[in-house]
């Protein structure tokens, strides 16, 4: 991996570049083609409109669009003046995005085309936003991107970043208790370990600036915007992918020669399951990064035999950069190992161990709750300094709600999740969320939500519902209620049926022994 000592916050990424190889296409999507010179002056126009609005270092500004180029312009825009981007999860419903956005305490929103009808319908209840933007053409009253950033053309580099503990970006995780949390990401957090990386010369996380890559997560993601920034970091182009399209992925691949790319497990088998993928080229892929969850071994065996290049598991959180512990390529045995069933050991410059409800350190093959510490740690949670408090010890170390354990080579296997999180498709699910939704059902008098296993989707969103008396559910109808309050992603699959939840005398609702009968057979209880 390139180190460049001269970068010290992320708007100092364009700059070196536009210096060393200003004429080195930066970014692909779809025709267009940007050098690195153009998104440093992008990002420069970028800094100097927002100032013109009013917005100051520490101001928030948000983003709810679908992967595109101008992402970074943005987000190397806004740290040219110490501000902080706020990407929004569009695949939320319009309630969820309200509420990130005015937690957020937004002052400016650049909105997707995609996204600009629904938007004015649910736009009056933002309490802070004074400014909208659209990423692409005007749409009545709110400018276009070029059109706001054109009387900035000429603008200076206005440089007022906040140093390198500054915050830079305020990702958003699904909230255990119903509400999501703003994880507080500083330049530290990007930069902190690269140096690290140099040293260790691992090839999967080693860029270059000859090195294609490509986009295909979604950048409000950690996964997304964190893989997008390494390659940016080293100098490299990145293709960028709008909407994942499985045909459109492959062929982007052979076209531009990709050398590493990050997907999560469910892509991976939606590009096997593409006619395309038995014709492709893949002679330029070195490395398939991939997480969220562990890659079943049918699944990895078919990958192997088509994408014929290493494949390296990634296991982290928003809360650190998604930086934790790695797989690598050479522990991905074909004929299975004992391994392939762990996350994988620590990266470089990470500190991991397991400890017991009394925050003692275990043992190896003792399972507790895994912690991690690192430069990668977040700041804190925005505005919630008691969640915060929960999550970052005193020590530094980051509680991560992962029930695991370590072996005797340190390698983490995680066994069950402390919080009850359920990932499908990679993408994170808090069941307090669905079960809040499904309580106001008529029908409901009590829920509860789990994840079971999936082929496709590694899990998939299961409600157990208690029904009221005299009542006669139907578990479609239910299913089309949370639609109509929650993102599509959270919304069961499937609904049971029955008389009533397994609680303790204290009346604590013991979700493990509800989850046990889909898991059986099963040596761990995620997929």
């Amino acid at each position: 991996m390139a180190y460049y000592p001269d970068i010290q916050t992320l708007a100092d990424v364009p700059r070196l570049h536009a210096r060393l190889r200003g004429d080195k296409v930066a970014l692909i999507e779809g025709d267009r083609k940007i050098t690195y010179a153009e998104l440093d002056h992008a990002a420069t126009a970028c800094a100097a409109a927002l100032e013109a609005e009013g917005v100051k270092a520490g101001g928030r500004v948000g983003v709810l669009d679908k992967n595109a180029a101008d992402y970074f312009a943005l987000l190397f825009g806004t740290a040219k003046i110490g501000a902080v981007l706020v990407p929004v999860n569009w695949r939320l419903a319009a309630p969820e995005i309200t509420f990130i956005l005015n937690d957020a305490e937004a002052e400016v929103l650049f909105v997707g085309p995609d996204f600009v009808e629904a938007l004015r319908y649910f736009g009056t209840e933002l309490k802070t936003v004074r400014k909208i933007v659209v990423m692409g053409p005007a749409a009545g009253d709110w400018p276009g991107f070029a059109d706001f950033l054109a009387p900035f053309d000429t603008a200076a580099d206005p440089r007022r970043e906040t140093g390198p503990k500054g915050t830079v970006l305020q990702m958003y995780t699904s909230g255990t208790t119903g509400h999501p949390k703003g994880v507080m990401l500083t330049h530290y957090n990007f930069l902190g370990n690269v140096p690290l990386r140099e040293e260790s010369a691992e090839a999967w996380a080693t860029w270059s600036a000859e090195d294609v890559g490509q986009v295909a997560m979604p950048l409000f993601h950690i996964g997304g915007t964190g893989s997008a920034f390494l390659g940016i970091y080293a100098g490299a182009t990145m293709v960028i992918t709008r909407d994942f399209d499985p045909g459109l992925v492959l062929r982007q691949i052979e076209e531009y020669r990709i050398a590493k790319v990050f997907y999560v497990p469910a892509v991976l088998l939606f590009l096997l399951q593409h006619p395309a993928a038995a014709t492709t080229d893949f002679s330029s892929l070195q490395y398939i990064l991939y997480g969220a969850s562990p890659i079943p071994l049918d699944l990895l065996r078919k990958a192997l035999a088509v994408f014929k290049c290493g494949f390296v598991q990634l296991y982290g959180m928003t809360e650190n950069c998604g930086l934790c512990t790695y797989l690598p390529a050479e522990d991905h045995d074909p004929a299975g190992n004992e391994r392939m069933r762990s996350a994988g050991k620590p990266q470089v410059g990470v500190e991991v161990k397991v400890i017991d409800a009394d925050g003692n350190a275990l043992p190896p093959r003792q399972v507790g709750e895994i912690c991690a510490r690192s430069r990668a740690t977040m700041a804190g949670y925005w505005k919630r300094d008691d969640a915060t408090a929960k999550t970052i010890d005193a020590d530094g170390w980051l509680h991560t709600g992962d029930a695991g354990y370590l072996d005797e080579d340190g390698y983490v296997y995680i066994y069950d999740r402390v919080k009850d999180m359920i990932v499908s498709g990679g993408e994170n699910i808090y069941p307090a969320e669905i079960e809040s939704a499904l309580f106001g059902h008529p029908d409901v008098a009590d829920v509860a939500v789990i994840g079971v296993p999936d082929d496709k989707w590694g899990e998939a969103v299961k409600a157990v519902v208690v029904p009221k008396p005299d009542s006669r559910p139907d578990a479609d109808e239910i299913i089309a209620f949370a639609r109509t309050r929650i993102a599509g992603y959270k919304v069961p699959r499937s609904v049971d049926f029955v008389e009533y939840l397994p609680r303790n005398a204290s009346g604590k609702l013991l979700k493990r022994e509800l989850r046990e009968p889909y898991w059986v057979g099963r040596e761990r209880r995620v997929n």
